[in-house]
C-alpha cells in the first residue's frame, strides 16, 4: 500500500516564529508537499524555503503588502477561496491561526488542520485592540469587517475533518468558537540543540526573548528591571523596540537579533528567562529549560502546560511590573535543579511531535479511507 500524498499549507510566509517553526517540520517529514499560502517574501524567510514549491494566492502580486499585510486583512478569505489544492493530493494538512485552514480542497480530500489558535483579532478583538493600542475610531469601523470574519472563520471550520490544536488552551477554544473537537499535540522544539552550563558559569543576568511587538509586554518586565535593579538582556527586534528603549534603564540591554548559537549560549548562562505574556504555547520558555534555566511565565495559556511552578520555574497570576517584580523576588528565593528542568522540556522534543502528527494522520487517513468505502493506503507508522 502506498503512503497518502500530502500538501501544506499556511497563512502566509513573511514573518518568521513558532507557527513557522511546525512549518519547517511539517516539510521535513514530507519534502515532496506543495506549500499553499497566501503571500511569500524569500528575504524575511529563512533561505531552505527557496528550494520549497510555494504556491501563492493573487495578494502576492499586491505591492507592499510582504512588509505590512494587516491592511488587507479583508481580502484574505477571497485570497484562500480562490487557492484550491490540486486533486491529486489525498492529504491537505494546514498549519492556521486565521486563514490556513480556508483553502479549498476537493472533498474527497483529507483536511488536517493543526490550528495555533482561532482566529484572534475576530474572536477577542477587545483585547488585540487594546495589545495593538487600537484608537476608538479604528475600532468602530473594524467592526462589520469582524462579524464577516467570524462568519468566514466558522464556515471553512466545518470543512476540516479533524483538529489538532498546540496546547489545552487552544484546544478550548476550538470548541468555543467552532463546537469542534480537537487532538492536543504540542509544537516541536528542538530540546537536543541546547546544552546546560555549569553552574559556576551562570551569569546575574536575566533575559526576554522574541519579536519586539506591543501585545508581548515587555515593558513590564522593563520596568521591574528598573525598580529591582535587575540585569535584563532582550534578545529580538521588532516595531515595539524604540518604545521599549524609551523607558530602559541603565540596567537594561538590546542585543537585537543573535545567531541560534549566542541565543542558546545566553539561555544557558541567564539567571533565568522572563515571560510576561500569554502564550498559546510559548515555544520560547521550552526552549530556555532545555538548556537548564529557570522560566518565569505569566500564568496563563501555555505556561501552564510548560512550565512547573516551584520546580522549573515561576508563574505569576498579575499582569504587572509589579507582578514580575514580585514574581523575580519569589525566583531568588528558590532553588532549581537543571537535570530537572531538562528533562521536562525533552517532553516536547521534535521527536515527540512527529510520532505524534504521524499517528493522528495515520489513524485520521485510515477513518477517512474506510468511509469512502475504499482501503486505506497507509499502515500505522509508516509515515
Amino acid at each position: 500500500m502506498s503512503e497518502p500524498r500530502i500538501a501544506l499549507s499556511h497563512d502566509y510566509l513573511n514573518q518568521y516564529g513558532g507557527a513557522e517553526r511546525v512549518v519547517e517540520v511539517f516539510h521535513a517529514m514530507f519534502p515532496d508537499a506543495p506549500v499553499y499560502t497566501s503571500i511569500y517574501d524569500a528575504q524575511s524567510m529563512p533561505p531552505d524555503y527557496r528550494e520549497w514549491d510555494i504556491r501563492t494566492s493573487f495578494l502576492q502580486r499586491i505591492p507592499g503588502i510582504h512588509k505590512n499585510h494587516q491592511p488587507f486583512l479583508p481580502l484574505y478569505p477571497a485570497a484562500f477561496k480562490f487557492l484550491s489544492v490540486d486533486p491529486y493530493y489525498d492529504v491537505l494538512l494546514s498549519s492556521s491561526s486565521a486563514w490556513g485552514k480556508g483553502v479549498r480542497v476537493d472533498p474527497s480530500v483529507l483536511h488536517i488542520c493543526y490550528c495555533h489558535s482561532p482566529m484572534r483579532f475576530a474572536w477577542d478583538f477587545d483585547h488585540y485592540a487594546e495589545r495593538e493600542r487600537m484608537d476608538g475610531m479604528s475600532r468602530r469601523v473594524v467592526q462589520p469587517i469582524l462579524r464577516r470574519l467570524r462568519n468566514w472563520d466558522r464556515a471553512t471550520s466545518k470543512r476540516v475533518h479533524q483538529f489538532i490544536a498546540n496546547s489545552a488552551v487552544v484546544q478550548d477554544r476550538i470548541e468555543k468558537f467552532w463546537g469542534r473537537q480537537s487532538i492536543v499535540v504540542h509544537p516541536p522544539v528542538d530540546t537536543e540543540s541546547f546544552e546546560p552550563a555549569p553552574l559556576s558559569e551562570i551569569g546575574d543576568y536575566y533575559v526576554l526573548v522574541s519579536r519586539l511587538v506591543p501585545y508581548k509586554r515587555f515593558d513590564l518586565a522593563i520596568e521591574a528591571a528598573n525598580h529591582l535593579g535587575i540585569r535584563l538582556k532582550i534578545i529580538g527586534d521588532g516595531r515595539a523596540r524604540a518604545d521599549l528603549e524609551s523607558i530602559a534603564g541603565p540596567t537594561v540591554e538590546f542585543l537585537g537579533r543573535v545567531s541560534d548559537a549566542e541565543r542558546n549560549q545566553l539561555f544557558a548562562r541567564c539567571k533565568a528567562a522572563i515571560f510576561p505574556a500569554e502564550d498559546d504555547f510559548g515555544i520560547g520558555q521550552v526552549e530556555v529549560q532545555a538548556a537548564g534555566r529557570p522560566v518565569i511565565a505569566l500564568d496563563r495559556g501555555g505556561a501552564r502546560e510548560t512550565v512547573l511552578d516551584g520546580e522549573t520555574g515561576v508563574r505569576f497570576a498579575e499582569q504587572t511590573a509589579s507582578g514580575v517584580a514580585d514574581a523575580i523576588r519569589r525566583f531568588e528565593q528558590l532553588t532549581f535543579d537543571a537535570d530537572r528542568i531538562v528533562s521536562h522540556a525533552s517532553r516536547f522534543s521534535r521527536a515527540r511531535f512527529e510520532r505524534e502528527i504521524a499517528r493522528v494522520i495515520d489513524d485520521a487517513y485510515a477513518r477517512h479511507t474506510d468511509a469512502a468505502g475504499s482501503p486505506s493506503r497507509v499502515s500505522p507508522g509508516n509515515l
